[in-house]
């Protein structure tokens, strides 16, 4: 029994990350139209569906100590001496998936990220282009005034020799 409760969260875990995943594909177009509004809509669903995958890994969490009730936190791994043969080919494959799924999320992610990164760079450089530049305070000749070059026709020393 508990070993159906570890799959079927498994399984359903499986369904979100690629839900997941497929919102992620969806936000690198987003990205690259610079659609402010889908953006934040595309990042409320996000959200949805991290808080689903919350409670997910909470159920997960349960079958998996219902199968290891010896182990404090256990693992898939851990569970695996406590089921049957076919049941644990049953849950690796699904745990292979699983982790597939998570890799290739995590690879969406890393492109949203780079192509984020690279839209702010953009605004930034465009943004220094626009505004104007400070004189340059620190390097050059001193400014000529008439105080300065009375000063400096005068010399270093004030003294008669």
């Amino acid at each position: 029994m508990s070993a159906e409760l570890l799959y079927a969260s498994m399984e359903k875990l499986c369904k979100l990350h690629k839900s997941l995943y497929e919102l992620a594909v969806n936000k690198t177009d987003i990205i690259k139209t610079g659609d402010m509004d889908a953006l934040n809509q595309l990042l409320k669903d996000e959200q949805s569906h991290i808080a689903a995958i919350d409670q997910m890994e909470k159920e997960r969490q349960k079958a998996a100590k219902a199968l290891a009730p010896h182990i404090d936190q256990p693992t898939v791994t851990d569970c695996m001496d406590h089921l049957s043969t076919a049941e644990q080919d049953k849950i690796t494959d699904i745990a292979n998936e699983l982790i597939q799924q998570v890799l290739h999320l995590k690879e969406q992610n890393n492109l949203n990220q780079q192509l984020i990164h690279n839209s702010l760079q953009f605004v930034n450089v465009s943004m220094n282009l626009l505004r104007p530049q400070p004189e340059n305070m620190n390097y050059g000749p001193p400014k000529k005034t008439k105080k300065t070059s009375e000063k400096s026709a005068q010399g270093m020393f004030n003294s008669k020799a």
